[in-house]
């Protein structure tokens, strides 16, 4: 069984991160330079497959997932909260990746996707 590791610098979330040098994979903070050697090689990826003509549906209490990515460099075009929760999603068909966002504010939960180009 996986279970999330927490920094013992800053107390956020670890990541996994393979060290290419050393090949051995690592768990490391993104708010600080603290890294550590993981105990056990199982990563858990969850990728979620729809077929051509299908809309992703992005769910409210995704704000509230400590997993993804945070950023405070857009704005909400609907309450103009300052920060979103954000992933990259391939759309089949498309080339390159889109980037959905979702608004941080727990009572908006509007959610966007990049327009701009690549």
């Amino acid at each position: 069984m996986s279970t999330m590791k927490f920094c013992r610098e800053c107390n956020n979330i670890l990541y996994p991160k393979k060290d290419k040098e050393r090949k051995v994979l690592l768990y490391a903070c993104r708010s600080c330079d603290h890294q550590e050697v993981a105990d056990n090689n199982c990563v858990y990826r969850n990728e979620i497959n729809h077929k051509v003509g299908d809309h992703s549906h992005v769910l409210r209490d995704v704000a509230a997932d400590p997993t993804l990515p945070r950023t405070k460099a857009v704005r909400c075009t609907r309450c103009n909260h300052k920060g979103a929760v954000f992933f990259r999603v391939t759309l089949q068909g498309e080339e390159g990746v889109t980037l959905f966002f979702v608004c941080c504010n727990s009572n908006c939960g509007h959610h966007w996707r990049d327009e701009r180009p690549v």
